[in-house]
C-alpha cells in the first residue's frame, strides 16, 4: 500500500458510520485499493504514476469493466488524501451513508 492509502486504512478500517471497508480487495484481474461490498462502491487512490504513459488508457478500461460488473468508481487524488487524510475518509463516508 502507498503512503495516501496507508493513511487512509488507519481511519477506513474503524469502520466510521458503520461501513465496512476491505482493502487490496481482488474482482476478476484486478485489486481495488478500497471496496464496499454492500454499495458495489470500488475507492481508489491515484498518484501521479495514474497520469503516464497508457496508464490512463488501462484506468479507462479498468473502470468500463467494473462498471459492468455494477460496481462504481470513486476515484481520490492521492495529494488530497496526504493533505487531509480525515477530510477524505469523511468524504467517502458521507458518499457511501447517503446511499
Amino acid at each position: 500500500m502507498s503512503l495516501p492509502e496507508v493513511l487512509l486504512w488507519q481511519i477506513l478500517r474503524k469502520q466510521p458510520g458503520y461501513v465496512k471497508f476491505r482493502r487490496q480487495h481482488p474482482i476478476g484481474r484486478y485489486v481495488l485499493d478500497f471496496y464496499v461490498l454492500e454499495l458495489k462502491l470500488a475507492i481508489e487512490i491515484d498518484g501521479v504514476g495514474h497520469d503516464m504513459g497508457d496508464r490512463p488508457e488501462r484506468d479507462d478500461s479498468r473502470d468500463q469493466w467494473l462498471e459492468s460488473q455494477g460496481i462504481r468508481m470513486l476515484r481520490i487524488a492521492a495529494k488530497d488524501v496526504l493533505a487531509d487524510p480525515a477530510g477524505v475518509a469523511d468524504s467517502i463516508v458521507r458518499v457511501c451513508t447517503e446511499r
